[in-house]
């Protein structure tokens, strides 16, 4: 067939170690995703780069899509949108203080948004804070209602971890909940500076309606229907999991927490 024999053996062993490779590498990826079922490849393949190189396994970041294409293991974006956001109504609203606001240090800017998770007992309600430049989940509260009392547990959690003590904006729809007298005392007693979406434009608030999706479609919890009580557990798990795990794409792939103590982080972001 025009090969030598050593040239035969040698591309069938250089098959098999091929095989051999892949397997290791398919195999790295579903320890991944069984902790963060819909990471995205590229942050795969920052998070299983070390252990390729220290294999000598041989693969790009092209190739890794390819492979996982052929493996039917590319994650398909999703597009979901339910408005939680009840802006009708008569109590004080704020403007929105963001605009012209560069971000160049954690806790100068939390945004905050609500969406809805499905369980066995009907739906529940997620409040995440997440901080702008860090993009840390600073605060969250799980509730079975939208009332105002049921928003305050994740603002308090958010203050009492707070570490900087300069200037910071607190940035939300106006949703009946932020604009209640119960929310915005804590917010005004903890000397936050209270900003808010003013024409309903969704790009307002555009980082923290992102959270949300992050946070449900990557650890699946607009799929999982477990009882309220587990539910409470897996998103204590998924934003621990999102904090000090999972690498971030606007963050140079390090951790939101990693970010969010660095001292002297000095690099300019905008807003959402």
């Amino acid at each position: 067939m025009g090969y030598t024999r050593q040239a035969y053996y040698k591309n069938r062993a250089d098959r098999v170690r091929r095989l051999e490779d892949l397997k290791v590498v398919r195999d790295q990826v579903m320890s991944i995703r069984g902790i963060m079922p819909r990471l995205g490849t590229r942050k795969l393949y920052y998070l299983i780069k070390p252990l390729m190189d220290k294999q000598s396994i041989k693969m790009g970041r092209d190739t890794l899509f390819n492979f996982l294409r052929a493996e039917h293991l590319l994650i398909r974006p999703r597009k979901t949108y339910t408005r939680t956001t009840n802006s009708k109504h008569w109590l004080k609203k704020y403007p929105n203080l963001t605009k012209t606001l560069v971000i160049t240090k954690p806790e100068q800017l939390w945004v905050t948004d609500i969406t809805y998770l499905k369980t066995t007992e009907g739906n529940m309600y997620l409040n995440m804070i997440t901080d702008a430049y860090s993009r840390k989940i600073v605060g969250y509260s799980v509730s079975n209602g939208m009332e105002a009392s049921s928003m305050v547990p994740a603002l308090k959690m958010a203050l009492q971890a707070r570490i900087y003590k300069h200037t910071l904006v607190h940035h939300s729809d106006r949703g009946l909940q932020y604009c209640s007298r119960e929310y915005t005392d804590i917010a005004v007693g903890a000397n936050l500076r209270i900003s808010m979406t003013e024409n309903g434009d969704p790009y307002e608030n555009a980082l923290a309606e992102r959270m949300n999706r992050t946070i449900k479609d990557e650890f699946l919890l607009d799929e999982i229907r477990a009882s309220a009580g587990n539910t409470q557990k897996i998103i204590d798990q998924s934003i621990y999991t999102y904090n000090h795990k999972r690498p971030h794409l606007a963050l140079n792939f390090k951790t939101p927490e990693s970010l969010h103590r660095r001292k002297n982080p000095g690099r300019q972001r905008q807003p959402g």
